[in-house]
């Protein structure tokens, strides 16, 4: 699985690629803050939603600490999809939220 770094995803984000980033978190947690641009998908509707994903795009994948964010991956990855996950969460994150 490819992993990135809160901070590595901040300079990516600052360049101002195109970037897909998926939340997995709890909407309470969400409540809290969320990447500016990232996509809300409660890890136990990933299922149910991959519809909303495309899998020709690639996506970052977050969520508090980086463990659900992992499962997220692992599933979409046997699914055919591209995604990174990004090491250490929310908790790691020091750039701007919405």
């Amino acid at each position: 699985m490819k992993e990135i770094t809160a901070k590595e995803l901040e300079q990516i984000l600052v360049s101002e690629e195109k970037v897909n980033i998926i939340d997995v978190r709890e909407d309470v947690e969400v409540a809290t803050g969320i990447i500016p641009g990232a996509k809300h998908i409660p890890l136990g509707q990933i299922p149910e939603r991959l519809e909303e994903l495309d899998e020709n795009e690639h996506y970052y994948m977050v969520c508090r600490s980086g463990g659900r964010s992992s499962n997220a991956c692992q599933f979409l990855i046997q699914n055919g999809y591209n995604v990174t996950n990004m090491l250490g969460g929310m908790l790691d994150w020091e750039g701007e939220m919405e």
